[in-house]
């Protein structure tokens, strides 16, 4: 099967869940905004094109068929790309898994625009700066020690058992926190040795290391989910 991803040029972002997927399962796909400019996405967010209308990128086309949403476009190419537990009982948790690491995505986009997604950050620092210490001190050790419990509870290696599209997201995820919050999460890693090695362990999968070494990886950036201002930071 051949893979169409859509997402913004230059962005590292949400996209970035659904091509480490791709690039670790050697997957046949072409990045289209990349290959043909963002306004090849045009038609299928203003419904002209076949397929479901994607509401924003990144979603993906195989086929006919188009998946808008990361958790959504993992769950379907979760089993074909051999990304997921067979049993339908593991594959409900692995989307659970998935949307839980959203939802904190959602959260570490909010902390530097807390007021509108459509102001500059710098129109919007002050508040960035108060909600930034609650992430520090309190969401962040509690989704972290949530996803280091799961793979506790779960052998030690895998939040899973086994090797799946959540374990890839969670190393976005955390490669992400480590550029956004370099002090914060140097203060974290002690208490969360299993995520640490799960990190580790994915970086160096063939794949996904090929990936990290080419040019296809785009480095974070200001104009992505996971942005380091200097201020926003801090040991606790």
């Amino acid at each position: 099967m051949h893979y169409e991803l859509y997402y913004w040029t230059g962005i590292q972002g949400r996209g970035e869940f659904v091509r480490l997927a791709l690039e670790d399962a050697g997957a046949d796909y072409a990045d289209m905004a990349r290959v043909h400019g963002d306004a090849v996405m045009d038609p299928f967010l203003a419904g002209t094109s076949e397929g479901g209308r994607p509401f924003a990128p990144p979603f993906l086309k195989a086929g006919r068929q188009v998946v808008a949403q990361v958790a959504a476009i993992l769950d379907f190419l979760g089993p074909t790309l051999d990304l997921v537990p067979h049993a339908a009982s593991r594959r409900v948790q692995a989307i659970q898994l998935q949307l839980t690491i959203a939802d904190l995505v959602a959260e570490v986009h909010d902390t530097h625009h807390p007021i509108a997604a459509s102001q500059y950050y710098e129109d919007q620092k002050s508040e960035a700066i108060a909600r930034a210490a609650s992430m520090r001190g309190e969401r962040l050790p509690k989704f972290l020690g949530y996803f280091e419990d799961m793979v506790k509870d779960n052998g030690g290696r895998h939040p899973l058992r086994e090797h799946s599209y959540v374990d890839l997201s969670l190393f976005q995820l955390l490669a992400g926190l480590d550029y956004m919050f370099p002090q914060r999460m140097r203060a974290l890693w002690p208490r969360l040795p299993l995520l640490a090695a799960l990190k580790e362990r994915v970086e160096k999968r063939p794949g996904v290391a090929a990936y990290l070494a080419s040019d296809r990886r785009l480095a974070f950036n200001a104009n992505g989910i996971f942005r380091h201002y200097p201020e926003l930071d801090g040991p606790a």
